[in-house]
């Protein structure tokens, strides 16, 4: 079976070593909206060792500091499904008040029209990711 995250980078790389990479998923409703993809196709965190477990999470919560730092949003959602793609991935979502989904997560239903939050900079996205991985890991 094809799998669009072992074939793709699945957006734009902000970020990567030899196990993962961070993406920017581009929706501008959701400005700051990451993934983190885990290079080897698995499909659940137990499927990885502990120390790899480990790593994951550092990242995942250092582009979570990152885009609070750079986005301030109300909220931060993170979520790992594997529904629709079983490749191990963290989505993390920077959520405003005023976006057309919240409290809903941005897969429920739309509250609202919303507002369009201003997106980061990729540049600024990738280095202070770098930067919360530096301090913290």
């Amino acid at each position: 079976m094809a799998c669009p995250l072992c074939e793709a980078e699945g957006g734009i790389v902000l970020w990567q070593d030899a196990h993962c990479r961070v993406i920017r998923v581009d929706d501008p409703m959701y400005p700051g909206f990451c993934r983190v993809i885990w290079h080897e196709h698995v499909a659940e965190m137990t499927d990885l060792p502990t120390a790899e477990r480990i790593h994951l999470m550092n990242i995942v919560l250092a582009t979570e500091q990152a885009l609070r730092e750079l986005c301030r949003p109300d909220k931060v959602n993170l979520a790992s499904f594997g529904n629709m793609v079983p490749h191990l991935h963290w989505h993390i979502i920077p959520r405003f008040a005023d976006d057309s989904h919240f409290p809903e997560s941005i897969w429920g239903k739309a509250q609202r029209s919303g507002v369009a939050h201003a997106a980061p900079d990729d540049n600024d996205m990738a280095s202070a990711i770098a930067l919360a991985l530096a301090v913290n890991v």
